[in-house]
């Protein structure tokens, strides 16, 4: 039922020479890679006006030089990718680009950044997708949460799917979207420029706001803003995935990102300044931009819809390339080594559930707040754009590859520039939140850490460097029983297979039934001596470890090998009949040394009962 069930959700299984043919193109790449970056439009106006509002009109004038500045470092950023795309074509992105070259601790840094950034991507993008929603359909404001937490379910199913089919899915809202905000920008410039459309009045809390225009309140500002650059490392992290040539197509996928991003956010923030739009607890900036243009009608809803598709679409960025990192991360032994396993799909399934999981509590946590998650947001981001180019710039200084000294100057640039960025956003945005992704960084580079060292030491324990030549082991078999029945005697021939030196045990919990058993014994025990525990308190466990204790101080050294009967019910409900003993033995002695578990399966057959009749196989 269950393997139905995931065929249904997932489809059937690729062989792994399919693997090439799941590559993506540059149009269905920028779908997959790039509706982060994209989405971010949607709502890094809105947190770039957050603040200014404080100072009412005054402030409101501040938000083109801003996002002026913001649109500078995105293209910054960008052009530093480019190079981290040439150089590093088998991606990675941050982590392999600053492990390379600063180091293994810079490496883990910068992947933990982008781990948690991946994980906050998810929550925010689902957040501020259904917050669009809400905005055009107020009355579903109140289940905010449960439609955040379906939207991650159902980009994690399509994800599961394999990326080329969650790319063909996921590519035509994200061209819609890239429409309906172009035709949401030339129908808002064109009114402005024939004076057709008001600007929107402001509250009166806001317009008589008397909050100075500090240059704290500047930097809160732009920091807010900034998060209009999440989303930017994507495409680096995800080369492998390109059709060939890799690098080339990736590069050229990440320039049409960047220009459609940095365009939509610049006149976004250009109309929203001139309209007056302001930030609303049940309204987005750009859906008041959109109702002012479109005066509510069709293309209004049109745009909305698209914003909200592309919003929710951006968790699929991170879908992409979280699985990707952890499996890069789970190569060199730093996270557990499941999620390097690809799926059935040919995508690193374990990670996409992982991802799921993390986001989903994260939405529960925070009650799906586009505004609360946004703080936690950014830091992650900048740390590892800082690490990466600055990785980049050893990297070009140590091979000195033709056009080094460009290397040098774009990919110096941008770690100074996202350096200050992350210094001031760690300042503004502190109390704010982002002290709690300040504090898990540290944690899971001390948890990459500690997984590392354990599969170390495993390679040092099973080396063979070191072993000792081969010796003779004795291996003395246990076979604890209740009662005779064929699946006992399996077992029992079984176990004399393996030694000559086998011990039935019977716990001594009924001596009517231990008597019945005695006289059996002789005739099935297949000259297997039986040895009778008592259990003053009833316990089945306890003796039969005490035993196992005894036989190992006399024996030390050998080998204990526990045979366990077990009949296997022919449905699954019918388990529920039966005890389950064998399974606590199992777990009692799953640590102890030198003691190996074993069960011998009957397998009993489907009976069925007819009609005032016996059962009869």
């Amino acid at each position: 039922m269950f393997s139905a069930l995931k065929r249904w959700l997932v489809g059937s299984p690729l062989p792994t020479a399919q693997a090439m043919h799941e590559r993506l193109s540059k149009t269905v790449a920028l779908a997959v890679f790039s509706s982060d970056a994209l989405s971010s439009v949607a709502y890094a106006t809105q947190e770039v006006l957050y603040y200014l509002v404080l100072a009412g009109g005054a402030g409101i004038a501040y938000c083109m030089p801003i996002s002026l500045a913001i649109g500078a470092l995105l293209v910054i950023v960008a052009a530093s990718y480019r190079q981290t795309i040439r150089a590093y074509p088998s991606g990675g992105g941050a982590y392999i680009v600053a492990k390379d070259n600063l180091g293994a601790l810079p490496g883990l840094v910068a992947a933990a950044a982008l781990l948690i950034d991946y994980i906050l991507t998810v929550a925010v993008s689902a957040a501020a997708g259904v917050n669009a929603v809400t905005s055009a359909f107020p009355r579903l404001f109140e289940h905010q949460t449960i439609l955040c937490v379906l939207c991650v379910l159902g980009i994690s199913i399509m994800n599961l799917r394999g990326i080329r089919e969650s790319g063909r899915a996921f590519a035509a809202p994200t061209y819609l979207f890239i429409i309906a905000f172009g035709l949401l920008l030339i129908g808002a410039l064109t009114r402005l420029a024939a004076g057709r459309i008001q600007p929107l009045s402001l509250p009166e809390e806001i317009a008589s706001a008397s909050h100075p225009v500090t240059l704290w309140l500047l930097l809160r500002s732009f920091a807010a803003g900034c998060t209009a650059l999440t989303g930017v490392e994507a495409i680096s992290n995800g080369v492998p995935a390109f059709r060939p040539p890799e690098s080339r197509n990736a590069g050229i996928t990440l320039t049409w990102m960047a220009t459609i991003a940095c365009t939509f956010f610049l006149g976004a923030s250009y109309i929203a300044s001139r309209l007056g739009a302001y930030p609303h607890e049940k309204e987005t900036v750009i859906s008041q931009v959109a109702r002012a243009v479109f005066q509510g009608g069709p293309l209004y809803y049109f745009v909305q819809a698209t914003t909200a598709l592309i919003l929710i679409l951006a968790v699929n960025t991170s879908f992409a390339d979280f699985p990707r990192l952890a499996s890069i991360l789970a190569r060199d032994r730093y996270v557990p080594r499941q999620f390097a396993n690809q799926g059935d799909r040919l995508v690193f399934s374990n990670g996409i559930v992982f991802l799921a999981g993390s986001a989903i509590a994260l939405l529960v946590i925070f009650g799906g707040s586009t505004h609360r998650l946004l703080p936690l947001y950014a830091i992650g981001v900048f740390l590892s754009f800082s690490l990466s180019q600055a990785g980049m710039v050893l990297h070009h200084k140590r091979l000195r590859e033709k056009g080094w000294r460009r290397g040098i100057a774009i990919n110096g640039l941008g770690a100074v520039c996202t350096s200050i960025v992350l210094l001031i956003l760690t300042v503004t945005k502190f109390k704010e939140g982002a002290y709690v992704v300040v504090l898990l960084i540290p944690l899971f580079v001390l948890m990459f850490q500690r997984v590392n060292s354990h599969y170390r030491e495993i390679r040092e324990q099973l080396s063979l460097d070191r072993a000792e030549g081969p010796c003779e082991v004795h291996n003395t078999v246990i076979v604890p029983v209740s009662t005779i029945h064929r699946g006992v005697v399996q077992a029992l021939q079984y176990a004399r297979a393996l030694s000559d030196d086998v011990r039935a045990v019977v716990i001594d919990l009924d001596p009517e039934a231990t008597r019945k058993l005695r006289e059996k014994w002789s005739q099935y025990c297949c000259g297997v001596p039986l040895i009778v525990l008592d259990s003053p308190y009833r316990s089945v466990l306890r003796p039969l470890l005490e035993y196992i204790e005894s036989v190992d101080r006399r024996k030390e050294g050998d080998i204990i090998t526990v045979v366990l009967p077990e009949f296997v019910p022919a449905r699954w409900w019918e388990h529920l009949l039966h005890n389950q003993t064998a399974l606590l033995i199992k777990g009692a002695l799953l640590f102890r040394r030198r003691t190996v578990v074993t069960s011998v399966p009957y397998h009993l057959q489907r009976t069925t009962a007819p009609a005032g009749g016996t059962a009869r196989s």
